[in-house]
Formats: structure tokens, sequence, C-alpha cells
């Protein structure tokens, strides 16, 4: 589904990632596994074109995405949940759950809504509340719903259990192992896999922007 080859990334001329390769099956569930400054996040936001290919390349499903501007790979089905969160704080959980779907023109506002309350109904009660008004560990549940909204296909998770509460953090681990049996493909990205480990299908580990091992 998702295959990363060798792939070469700067940020302002410093070296990131030096040839890091990674796959991800249909309806697996994969583990990037690195400490701090590793490049975990750089390399999902490469996935997501934010940041540039200095070499290699990124296929999906089919796609080159390194041939795709960022905009249209959110509408083949992948889903991204940034360590931020990147909530927009005025905006309702509904409306935040919403932000892609309307980005991408779908069709399908009502059914991936009712798709993710039915995966976390916790947010339905709160679907009006802003984002501002949320705790940490709540931003995160909506984050992830926003990913769920348009990750047919494809979700990338940076860190969803850094910073959370222990109560939120089972949540978030019980929805996401929730997720597994179907045809949903997940990459994680961790510091460490105290949260799911029983989850992964597989783990790759990254160190200085390269594979370790």
């Amino acid at each position: 589904m998702l295959e990363v080859r060798a792939i070469e990334v700067a940020i302002q001329s410093a070296p990131v990632l030096r040839g890091l390769s990674l796959e991800v099956g249909q309806g697996k569930m994969v583990g990037l596994v690195g400490r701090n400054g590793a490049g975990k996040t750089t390399t999902l936001r490469t996935i997501m074109g934010h940041l540039p290919l200095a070499g290699g390349s990124v296929s999906f499903d089919g796609h080159a995405l390194d041939r795709l501007p960022p905009h249209l790979r959110a509408p083949l089905g992948i889903g991204y949940m940034p360590e931020d969160r990147g909530l927009v704080p005025e905006l309702s959980v509904e409306e935040n759950i919403l932000v892609p779907l309307w980005a991408t023109g779908s069709k399908r506002c009502t059914d991936r809504l009712d798709f993710v309350y039915g995966v976390l109904p916790e947010l339905k009660d709160m679907r009006e509340r802003r984002a501002l008004l949320l705790s940490g560990g709540q931003q995160k549940l909506v984050a992830l719903a926003r990913a769920l909204a348009v990750g047919t296909k494809l979700l990338l998770l940076d860190e969803p259990f850094e910073g959370v509460a222990p109560a939120l953090s089972a949540r978030l681990a019980e929805v996401i192992a929730g997720l597994r049996g179907g045809e949903l493909s997940v990459l994680i990205a961790q510091s460490d896999l105290n949260h799911s480990r029983n989850l992964l299908d597989a783990e790759i580990v990254i160190e200085r922007g390269e594979n370790l091992g």
C-alpha cells in the first residue's frame, strides 16, 4: 500500500533523512520507532508532501506521491494526525473533523462523520464545543477523528500518545486497536512502544534519519 524507498530530505540544507525505506501493507499496522530528533515527523511530513524529496521515492496505492502536490494526497484516502494536533482553535469539534473533507471536496461528509462518531462516540457529545476549550487529550481524540474522516486507506499518526493522561492514552490505544483487521493501513511514529507494541504487525527503527539494522 505505502512504499518509501531510500528517501533523502534536508531541512535548511541540513540532511535529516538519509536513505530511509519502509513499507506498510494493506490492512497492516506498522510502528516507526526512534528517539526525538531521529526523523519520524520528517518522514510523515514528507509522505504528506509538506517537505520536498532530495532523493528516493514515495508511492501509495499505485500512485507516485512524490509527483503529486500536497493537496492531492489526502483525496487518495490518506489521513494525517500531526504530533501538535493542528486543530483550528476557534472551530468546533465537528468543524475540525470536517475540515479535510471540505478541503478535498468530499461528497461523503455525512457518511464519514457518522463513521467517526461510531468509532469515537464521546466526540458526538462535544461536537459543538470549540477546540480551544478542550484538554490536550481531548484534542488528540479530535485530531485522530479528523484523520479518520479522510483516511479511508491509510492513517499516519505522529506520537498519538505523547503528552496524554493515562486514561486517554488507554482510550486512544483502544480506538487504534479497533482499526485492526480491516483494509485500513496505519503507520504510527513513536518514541517508544509502551502503548502500542501489541498492536503492531511490524516495527521499523529509525536513527539519525536512517534505518537501524
